[in-house]
């Protein structure tokens, strides 16, 4: 059986598992908890998220090229193949691309929602030392300045235009395919923020993203609410 190796707060690695329970693919589900390093060196790969070895001991990484490659071994439910233009596939990574640090900036403080991370003292303080060598200041004042980078990323992302195209087409291709994983998994953490709302076909969408993929975007957290 493939493994996935995965931190539950990863948008990257949540692409991924929407994409496995999307073409059915079963998986050995392997969270790691945030200072994990043996688990990656004994994988002898770099300490990133996502991870998806193979039976035979193959190991694929980086999301974008595991969604990419995931179609040559399991044709059925095409992510890509017939469903998803290339011209489409791009335009979207690099639309992403240029809202990278803002998405960035509004995870950081929600990440410590999730299992392996907020609810580990030792993982706490590495991830604290870890944010504010990133991005110079801490996960708190991150989250106080949560209001402008938000309203920041609605310009840059154009993130009402892109919920009347998502509640016209109800998938970003017009039928599920691996533009919606990427796009769910990157939009859900957004719904963790405190007092930050996305528009309600965004919310609509992620979810209808979820249960189009049987996967929950909120297994993991702390608290299940």
């Amino acid at each position: 059986m493939i493994a996935l190796y995965h931190f539950w707060w990863s948008p990257a690695s949540q692409r991924v598992r929407l994409a496995l329970g999307y073409k059915g693919i079963v998986c050995e589900n392997r969270p790691l908890a945030f200072d994990d390093d043996e688990t990656f060196f004994a994988l002898g790969v770099a300490r990133s998220v996502p991870v998806l070895q193979h039976d035979d001991g193959r190991i694929w990484t980086d999301s974008v090229a595991i969604l990419e490659q995931l179609d040559t071994l399991w044709p059925d439910e095409p992510i890509f193949s017939g469903v998803l233009p290339t011209v489409e596939w791009d335009g979207l990574l690099a639309w992403r691309k240029s809202a990278n640090a803002l998405f960035d900036r509004l995870y950081a403080p929600v990440m410590p929602a999730f299992r392996g991370l907020g609810d580990s003292e030792p993982a706490m303080t590495a991830y604290r030392s870890e944010v504010l060598h990133r991005f110079g200041v801490s996960i708190e004042e991150l989250s106080n300045d949560r209001y402008a980078a938000y309203d920041q990323l609605m310009t840059v992302a154009h993130l009402r235009d892109l919920a009347t195209r998502l509640a016209r087409s109800r998938f970003y291709a017009g039928r599920p395919s691996a533009a919606d994983m990427l796009l769910a998994a990157d939009l859900f953490p957004l719904q963790l923020l405190d007092g930050v709302t996305l528009p309600l076909d965004l919310m609509y969408y992620v979810r209808r993203v979820e249960e189009i993929c049987r996967t929950s975007l909120r297994d993991g957290l702390c608290t299940i609410g």
